[in-house]
């Protein structure tokens, strides 16, 4: 079915201390907003009358807004790796039943957007819960995502928003298995494309001296860009939960980050994982902040 076209809001101001909402625009997209303005928006459109829209709406991501709620600070389709979008989720590696999809360039499978199962919305937050089928060329549905995002307000050192980003994977039709390399796998944050044009990506990790090749599980880490005139950072939080092998990719200087894993899961069960990202505007807060933050990760 064909889709409209996306139209960002243009609104001033900042994010204030005001109701959340959750405003659905069919066959388009989901707006998270506070104060009535909107702090992140889910990307739900899928149209394959085209080739051309197809790979505009291959898969299911979502945005987060500047400060002010005028713009996405992340990137969409189009630009450098147009398959890196907002926050995302795939492995380049997905195996089931003998063959082989890329979740993560949308080789051979879509990710469309079903409906949304639950929403919640009050004065501090608002939640989110959609069912996402993961489902081959041919048509067979591979994984039934039911991805719930919490959105709450961050405050300290510049941050003004916190998503949580948790999801529940299973393997409805066969066994799966989640397979890539950290370069093209897992749960990832994107900046706006501007990022791969002024270089401006720099990173901060738990401690000094790691070798990304090789030391896993790391709790967090955190990225630093410039759009324009504005500093702007995010960190990337992994629940102590997520399966070990827990292994980032944070060192492009076009911004791209976060962590993936090696897991199999059987027909019929799930995987639970779970992740957490902070959105600030300014410069790099210290590794203490960052620290603080991943400790309240529960």
């Amino acid at each position: 079915m064909k889709t409209a076209a996306v139209t960002f809001f243009a609104l001033t101001g900042s994010l204030v201390h005001g109701a959340f909402e959750i405003k659905e625009a069919p066959g388009s997209h989901i707006d998270v907003l506070n104060g009535g303005k909107p702090v992140a928006r889910v990307m739900t459109a899928h149209d394959t009358s085209s080739k051309e829209s197809r790979h505009e709406t291959y898969k299911v991501y979502t945005h987060v807004f500047d400060e002010a709620g005028k713009a996405p600070i992340t990137k969409g389709a189009g630009g450098q790796y147009t398959h890196h979008r907002g926050i995302f989720i795939g492995w380049s590696k997905t195996r089931l039943d003998g063959n082989q999809v890329d979740s993560w360039h949308m080789k051979g499978c879509d990710q469309i957007y079903q409906k949304i199962l639950k929403e919640d919305a009050g004065e501090d937050s608002a939640s989110l819960t959609i069912l996402v089928h993961w489902v081959t060329t041919e048509g067979t549905v591979f994984i039934e995502e039911e991805r719930t995002q919490v959105f709450r307000r961050a405050t300290g050192e510049g941050a003004y928003l916190q998503v949580d980003f948790d999801t529940v994977l299973k393997a409805v039709s066969a066994e799966v298995e989640l397979n890539g390399d950290p370069e093209h796998a897992g749960c990832q944050f994107r900046p706006s494309n501007e990022v791969s044009k002024n270089k401006s990506a720099k990173y901060l990790f738990h401690k000094d001296g790691l070798n990304l090749k090789k030391d896993k599980d790391l709790p967090w880490a955190a990225l630093s860009f410039k759009l324009g005139d504005k500093a702007y950072f995010a960190q990337h939080m992994s629940h102590s939960s997520i399966p070990k092998g827990n292994t980032y990719s944070a060192y492009r200087d076009y911004g791209r980050f976060g962590a993936y894993f090696v897991k199999k899961i059987a027909k019929g069960e799930s995987l639970h994982l779970r992740y957490r990202y902070l959105v600030g505007a300014g410069e790099l807060p210290g590794r203490s902040y960052f620290a603080e933050r991943y400790k309240a990760f529960r």
